[in-house]
């Protein structure tokens, strides 16, 4: 997972020092690291469904790190935005951010990946406590939607890619959707059995008692 991970930098380093990275290096660049952080952040948000779907997982070992390589990438993304197209022009960086939608939907993605990546090791689970933790991580939903508009957006009439990744992330949301509401119609069930059934027992043991003889205390039943 790291070889494949990683394998998109070294093309790029490649590419560069080949001087094969096209007519607008910059953009090829952008583009490129774009693209990866939102296949490696889908592929994160996929180890999941991969489990309820199929009953696997081994998968699950591989998420946090394809949660850091999406974070990883997302910042490359960033710093060539800051570096190379805007050269540290902050106050222009600020007008497009405020704007321009698909900048600002970025940006805010990429906010939200940071504390996200801040808490991925096992000692912050461990301090935030899981079921915090598992409730802060469910901004990576929030980060995909906002991802894929980014990059819908951004894109130019007649290219279809973008598209494809909204498909994928719609098919996965789809899928936890669809096991939330199962969860949720199971514990309704098992709720509504469960008071059906306290009624008659409460009942049951009430009959029960009131066929008991009364007898005075202290006093022993004659034997018959």
């Amino acid at each position: 997972m790291w070889t494949v991970c990683l394998f998109p930098l070294g093309l790029l380093l490649y590419q560069y020092q080949v001087d094969s990275l096209g007519v607008n290096p910059i953009d090829h660049v952008t583009r490129t690291l774009g693209d990866w952080t939102l296949s490696i952040l889908l592929a994160s948000l996929s180890m999941t469904p991969f489990r309820l779907l199929f009953g696997i997982s081994w998968q699950m070992s591989l998420r946090r790190l394809l949660g850091l390589f999406a974070f990883f990438y997302a910042c490359l993304h960033f710093l060539v935005w800051i570096v190379l197209d805007h050269f540290f022009d902050w106050e222009q960086m600020i007008t497009d951010v405020l704007k321009r939608p698909y900048i600002t939907v970025g940006v805010l993605a990429l906010t939200l990946l940071v504390p996200l990546a801040a808490t991925s090791t096992t000692r912050m689970v461990k301090r935030l406590g899981g079921h915090n933790w598992r409730k802060l991580h469910k901004l990576v939903y929030v980060v995909g939607v906002l991802a894929v508009l980014h990059y819908l957006w951004l894109a130019k009439k007649g290219i279809n890619g973008p598209y494809w990744y909204a498909v994928v992330l719609a098919i996965l949301l789809g899928i936890r959707l669809w096991d939330w509401a199962r969860r949720v119609a199971k514990r309704m069930a098992t709720r509504a059995g469960a008071g059906v059934i306290a009624p008659v027992s409460a009942r049951h043991w009430g009959l029960v008692g009131h066929r008991r003889e009364a007898r005075p205390s202290g006093v022993e039943r004659t034997p018959r």
